[in-house]
């Protein structure tokens, strides 16, 4: 394959590396503050001036929902127009795609040292597979097998609404929708959706790591924060894991994710995650694991233009 050009475009920060032969060309990785360009296309220029490079194809992970060639970042102000970087560029193709797409292409590629599994289970080889992203906002992406390939649909799950739950997690869910009327999931369950849960709780303002930080010091109001969020992550991802079937397990990416990882086994999540009835069985099975490949979503983005070129 001719060489390509991949992009992770996140809210804050932005990844570009070259494939060469289907893969990511060692070295070629670099990382990128959006805050430090107007947006995505003279990011791009410059990135291929230092390479000197003229990629024939390229393929994007954009953190928002993509439609007809563009995409409109969720907690950015940026449109990305796939027309647009081809006539910059001069590339034949440019693919945009979800940047939790991107991570779902990416599963069967990824080194096994940056897959930590948190709950081992019982994996069907052959079923459905469930990409849930926790860091600036929240996504899945759901990975099905046809043949030789992989198949990610697009989905903006983050924005789907809240479950019902106990009385003090209804109450939190409640007082959200004075500030988010349709109460998405991902207001709660992010980085700063952690943050948010706290203040509508308990009316303190403290960042994510402060949070974390202090749940681990004491028992006390950021414990309580804590323990109320694993028990909404556990009920939210139990419900997209069921929906989706993803028996061949559940893959947690994102920063955040990384900090929740160690705590994932506790009753408050687990309990809320297998509790689905006569479905218990199911949920108990599915394996759970945590990426933490910061270049999963350029080496699924690699792996989406081998399969289209091939």
């Amino acid at each position: 394959m001719a060489e390509g050009l991949v992009a992770d475009v996140g809210a804050s920060h932005t990844r570009l590396a070259l494939i060469s032969d289907g893969s990511l060309k060692p070295g070629s990785a670099r990382h990128f503050l959006n805050a430090d360009f107007p947006g995505v296309l003279p990011m791009i220029a410059s990135y291929l001036d230092e390479q000197g490079a003229q990629p024939k194809a390229i393929c994007a992970g954009v953190a928002g929902p993509v439609r007809a060639g563009t995409a409109q970042l969720t907690n950015l102000d940026w449109v990305i127009d796939g027309a647009e970087i081809a006539r910059a560029t001069g590339a034949a193709e440019v693919h945009l795609i979800n940047d939790l797409q991107a991570q779902g292409y990416a599963l069967d590629d990824l080194d096994r040292q940056s897959v930590t599994p948190i709950f081992a289970g019982h994996s069907d080889p052959n079923g459905p597979r469930m990409v849930l992203g926790l860091g600036t906002g929240s996504n899945i992406a759901v990975v099905h097998r046809v043949g030789a390939d992989l198949l990610v649909p697009p989905a903006e799950a983050g924005h789907s609404g809240l479950p019902h739950l106990d009385t003090t997690a209804n109450a939190v869910i409640s007082a959200l929708g004075a500030e988010v009327p349709h109460k998405p999931y991902e207001a709660l369950l992010s980085g700063s959706g952690l943050m948010r849960l706290h203040r509508l709780r308990c009316g303190a303002i403290l960042t994510a790591p402060e949070i974390l930080g202090q749940a681990e010091q004491e028992e006390g109001d950021c414990a309580e924060t804590l323990t109320l969020f694993l028990e909404l992550l556990g009920a939210v991802m139990g419900n997209l894991a069921l929906t989706h079937m993803a028996t061949g397990g559940v893959f947690l990416i994102g920063g955040l994710a990384r900090a929740m990882a160690p705590m994932l086994n506790a009753p408050e999540f687990r309990g809320n995650f297998a509790a689905k009835g006569p479905y218990r069985p199911i949920m108990e099975a599915m394996p759970l694991h945590l990426i933490t490949d910061d270049t999963a979503a350029l080496t699924g983005c690699a792996r989406y233009l081998r399969q289209r070129l091939k």
